[in-house]
């Protein structure tokens, strides 16, 4: 007596499996990966606030700046940011060159970096 129910055999089932483990296993990393940029992006968009944040302060305060570096640290969304401002000359007297370079902790390796310009008041 022959059945006539049909169905999958094992090896059927396990490579089935396989497969879908695999293509699990590649959506799993690809979503670690971006989940990692958009933290990196988002460190970046913070850094490139505090720079602009320190751009509008020189460029709102009423005296002349001095060509000189000026270290600091500002908090934003949490966390503490590393700031520095490189005020130079320029072959027009009446401007100076803002460097900000921005960082997220000591190790000094810049986020953001943005380049501004002051008129003198």
């Amino acid at each position: 007596m022959r059945s006539t129910a049909r169905g999958f055999t094992l090896l059927e089932v396990l490579v089935a499996l396989a497969v879908v483990a695999i293509a699990l296993g590649a959506v799993i990393e690809g979503v670690s990966v971006q989940a990692a940029h958009a933290a990196e992006l988002r460190d970046r968009v913070l850094a490139h606030w505090v720079a602009m944040n320190r751009v509008v302060e020189w460029q709102t305060a009423r005296g002349w700046p001095a060509t000189e570096q000026v270290r600091g640290k500002e908090r934003l969304a949490g966390r503490e940011w590393q700031w520095s401002v490189t005020v130079s000359s320029t072959p027009n007297a009446a401007i100076r060159r803002l460097d900000v370079r921005v960082s997220a902790g000591e190790d000094g390796q810049p986020l953001d970096a943005l380049v501004a310009y002051v008129g003198r008041p």
